[in-house]
């Protein structure tokens, strides 16, 4: 008879029957836990990435601190996008929320990322080369040399070493050296440089201003703040602490290309003859060019357009002078078709103002438009459209200067009005519609928009600029190795180990043991 077979006995093994609950963070271990995540090296790169991409708009949309007058032309020829936009802080990224956000968080990244490896650098460089692992036979470069003490000797391995600047230890039967440590310095120098070019852009900022005038042929402006089209003082800076002097725009010159034919009629050179003044001392004649400033006491003065301002005169119908002087028109197209605005709430019997156009070459297209044909004056011409009503000057609300509001305007010249546009060359004079006087194209002035900033952080910038490219170049060219030299039964045994991959580590292991080789 056969003996039973054994029943098969199946075992349920009761895993996770419950659900397994992590324990609760408490507000400590999490401000620990972002902590970490803040300042990680790959949290960091992030950042400066999203700050790269955050930068992108403020060469796309004009911005306020640099170009006021883009701003301006963009609010006008998009009524519609540009306060959506604006709402954005698309013309002052450089000054927004969102941009200071990503900076700050790039900055304590970066301090929270550099400060714990200066401490581990500065160990490792005070403690001696490691010792050597268990196995040397493992190691990238490695080599055996068997029955060694005949031919070779471990002291001029030492020496070699040496020559070769490594730091070495050597202990009986053995030799442990390293070097390369300059290759860590020059991570932390440049992510501690790194941190100064964001310290001194960031103090630089918060201590400099920035102001824009646009200066016509013959005018003098004051450096102070009544004097600015526009000024933007840093959170730091006090603008009483403006340098004291005053500029005077002499002549605004252009030097055109006729001799070149693919490049005929186009701007080679922009000059702007100023004479400045310090207080206490005497006037000075200076030239100012584009990437080319003027240099003054805690200023920089520098060039950033130019345009035409027609000199115009008003007179009322009993001959009275309601308004004169030249009126700056902004540029709308390489050729310099300008887009002015005159306003004269001092006329009588009642206030009006005007839109209208220069155009320093007149020319005609073939739709009958007028244009300009060259940037230069040969054939200027002034044309204009009126408008009758209140200004608003009067209600103490600030207004553009440059743009003519017309709503609520009743426009008596050009357009759909029924009477055509004034048109006026140099000299002329003509008769407003409706008894409002006459209007006299005298002359055209030159007019220079000139940028005034100071930033005491540039210098810094720059030498934590060099030292970020200098730490980033040790970075490259320094190779970290280690090198461990022992007696064994079977021989003498060398292997060496870098940091990063190194194709060169089994020539150094040739060349260390032919070092060791005794004379014959």
């Amino acid at each position: 008879m056969s003996s039973p077979q054994p029943s098969e006995k199946y075992v349920v093994r009761k895993e996770y029957s419950e659900p397994i609950e992590a324990p609760d963070l408490s507000f400590k271990s999490w401000l620990r836990w972002i902590w970490r995540q803040l300042t990680s090296m790959r949290i960091a790169l992030i950042l400066l990435l999203l700050l790269a991409l955050a930068a992108i708009p403020g060469s796309l949309y004009p911005q306020r601190s640099a170009d006021p007058n883009g701003v301006i032309l963009y609010f006008k020829n998009n009524p519609g996008l540009a306060p959506w936009i604006d709402n954005l802080q698309l013309f002052d990224v450089y000054s927004s929320s969102w941009f200071s956000s990503i900076y700050l968080l790039l900055f304590i990244s970066l301090i929270g990322c550099v400060i714990p490896r200066v401490g581990v650098h500065y160990k490792a460089l005070m403690a001696p080369p490691p010792e050597p692992p268990t196995s040397l036979s493992r190691l990238p470069a490695y080599k055996l040399l068997a029955n060694s003490e005949k031919y070779y000797k471990l002291s001029k391995a030492e020496k070699y070493l040496k020559s070769k600047r490594f730091r070495v230890v050597a202990e009986k039967g053995s030799i442990r050296a390293e070097k390369g440590y300059i290759r860590e310095t020059g991570n932390i120098l440049f992510h501690t440089s790194l941190i100064g070019v964001l310290i001194s852009v960031g103090l630089g900022n918060a201590l400099s201003f920035s102001a824009q005038r646009v200066l016509v042929e013959g005018e003098t402006f004051v450096n102070n703040e009544a004097g600015f089209d526009s000024f933007t003082p840093g959170l730091l800076f006090d603008p009483k602490n403006l340098t004291p002097f005053s500029i005077t725009l002499d002549k605004f010159s252009t030097t055109y290309d006729y001799k070149n034919p693919n490049n005929y009629g186009r701007p080679l050179d922009f000059v702007a003859t100023v004479s400045s003044k310090l207080a206490n001392e005497n006037s000075t004649q200076e030239i100012i060019r584009v990437n080319n400033p003027m240099q003054l006491p805690n200023s920089k003065v520098y060039l950033t357009g130019n345009g035409f301002a027609p000199v115009i005169v008003l007179r009322d119908v009993d001959g009275t002078v309601s308004f004169s002087g030249p009126v700056v028109f902004l540029p709308q197209d390489s050729n310099l078709t300008s887009l002015g605005v005159i306003k004269n709430p001092d006329a009588k019997p009642k206030q009006y103002g005007m839109k209208a156009f220069f155009y320093p070459t007149v020319a005609k297209l073939k739709t009958g438009a007028l244009t300009s044909a060259h940037p230069e004056i040969i054939n200027p011409l002034l044309t204009m459209n009126v408008y009758v009503g209140n200004l608003g000057l009067d209600s103490g609300v600030a207004t553009n200067a440059f743009d003519l509001q017309t709503h609520g305007l009743k426009q008596v010249a050009g357009g759909k009005s029924g009477v055509k546009g004034i048109k006026l060359e140099r000299g002329q004079t003509a008769k407003l519609p409706q008894g409002l006087g006459t209007v006299e194209f005298k002359g055209v002035k030159r007019f220079a928009s000139l940028d005034i900033t100071y930033n005491p952080g540039e210098l810094y910038v720059l030498l934590f600029a060099i030292l970020t490219f200098l730490g980033l170049i040790m970075m490259l060219i320094t190779p970290r190795r280690r090198v461990w030299i022992r007696k064994t039964p079977e021989g003498i045994e060398v292997g060496a180990l870098a940091k990063t991959r190194d194709e060169s580590l089994p020539k150094l292991v040739k060349e260390i043991t032919k070092a060791m080789k005794k004379k014959d």
